[in-house]
């Protein structure tokens, strides 16, 4: 079962995105999905990044070391200028290691 939090519209939304959280991030945000409109200054895996911090402690602590956080955007592997957009599905996980 997924995990999934509706955060309310705004006035200056560019459209819908959802955003994945697994392992640890999702421990710390609290949940594993979110669907949300996308402000419409935030266009970058980074900008949208720096708006999930300012939305509360468990989204700043998710976040807090950055370059221990990976994210795909619609399951590509995404740095943080790669764009975000309406019906994006960006998702944030650890590194990845095998043995």
């Amino acid at each position: 079962m997924t995990d999934s939090a509706t955060i309310a519209e705004t006035e200056d939304a560019a459209g819908t995105i959802t955003v994945l959280y697994f392992a640890w991030l999702r421990e710390r945000t609290g949940t594993g999905e979110e669907t949300m409109n996308l402000p419409r200054g935030v266009r970058t895996v980074g900008a949208l990044i720096d708006w999930l911090i300012a939305r509360g402690p468990g989204h700043a602590a998710a976040f807090a070391s950055r370059q221990t956080v990976r994210c795909a955007v619609n399951q590509d592997f995404a740095g943080p200028e790669a764009p975000v957009g309406p019906g994006d599905e960006v998702a944030f996980f650890p590194p990845v290691t095998g043995g």
